[in-house]
């Protein structure tokens, strides 16, 4: 028996997987870890438990058919709540750039059809092989593909921003729901279905990853410029005279003289860590393996109590110099 179950086992599984590793492989600035993609396909596993139970319960209540379920439902279910993991991770700013969003999503999408076709695995067994086929290459990877597309989208239209727009949100979700339910209608036979996702999937895939890397490259050029620019006038004692110096003079007016020190030290210490993500970043792309220093976790500590003294207010008024755009607020989570 366990012989018999192992080719559709792997038929079943195996595409998905290698899809996402095949992401992963070829970020080469490996910017998503091996124990945080292990962490949202599980997370994504949960989201097939709780969307069998919530599609039981509109077939239930709404009366719907099994061809109206998948049709109309399930895409909508499905997607909110594969929707729900990219949308944390994206509040929490662990999505710097396309590339990591696209293995976030594709990660959570990973996550559900693995799950889900263990299901199908035993309550269809002995289904002809022609079914893990396409249940493998076609539906799997169409679960992979649409939760990557909200997440690529999302990333894209809210990435200016240091916090969720929910109108950001829309048009990848909808985007998502519309291309789920599209597959589902079988307008084509599964097989030709199925042959289109692996010949389209990939390219859209390799598109991604090259131009994220070309945006990560063009961020880290001026970005690192910048910092450095400004870390060095911080420390060559010209400081005062500068224009970020006087507008930080100017804050005595509103600040106590603690504060304005604390805002001072603050900026220095945010533009020291952004350098040593950006150096990280910088020798990954070259195929070095980095290790965080010791004592960043000490400066992260430091940076966090500097934080909590100078207060919101305080972070506001030198929120123009800090750029906390997603991508600049991503790079301290990389250290941490």
């Amino acid at each position: 028996m366990l012989s018999q179950s192992i080719p559709p086992l792997f038929v079943a599984l195996l595409p998905v997987v290698a899809f996402l590793g095949g992401l992963v492989y070829f970020d080469s600035y490996k910017l998503v870890s091996l124990r945080r993609v292990l962490v949202i396909i599980m997370a994504g596993g949960l989201c097939c438990a709780g969307s069998y139970l919530l599609n039981g319960l509109a077939r239930e209540n709404l009366g719907l058919t099994t061809p109206a379920l998948s049709r109309y439902a399930a895409p909508v279910i499905e997607e909110l709540l594969k929707a729900l993991i990219i949308i944390y991770f994206l509040s929490r700013n662990r999505i710097g750039f396309m590339v990591d969003a696209a293995i976030y999503g594709f990660a959570v999408g990973s996550g559900f059809a693995i799950i889900e076709n263990l299901y199908y695995l035993q309550v269809y067994a002995g289904s002809n092989m022609a079914v893990w086929v396409v249940r493998g290459f076609g539906t799997a990877i169409m679960h992979g593909g649409v939760s990557a597309i909200f997440a690529v989208t999302a990333h894209s239209l809210s990435g200016t921003h240091d916090k969720i727009q929910p109108l950001a949100l829309l048009p990848g979700l909808l985007l998502a729901i519309l291309t789920h339910s599209v597959y589902n209608h079988f307008f084509l036979t599964p097989i030709f279905s199925t042959l289109l996702i692996i010949i389209i999937l990939p390219v859209v895939a390799y598109t991604v990853v090259r131009q994220s890397e070309q945006q990560v490259s063009q961020w880290l050029g001026l970005s690192f410029d910048k910092d450095a620019e400004l870390l060095e006038l911080i420390n060559s004692g010209k400081f005062s005279n500068s224009n970020v110096g006087q507008y930080l003079h100017s804050l005595c007016e509103y600040f106590s003289g603690e504060t304005v020190v604390d805002i001072l030290c603050y900026l220095r210490l945010h533009k020291e860590l952004s350098l040593r993500a950006k150096g990280m970043l910088m020798m990954r792309e070259n195929g070095f393996e980095v290790e965080i220093e010791p004592d960043v976790h000490e400066v992260l500590a430091e940076m966090k109590a500097l934080q909590e003294n100078i207060g919101k207010t305080g972070q506001a008024a030198i929120k123009p110099f800090l750029r906390l755009s997603r991508k600049d607020l991503w790079q301290i989570y990389l250290l941490e």
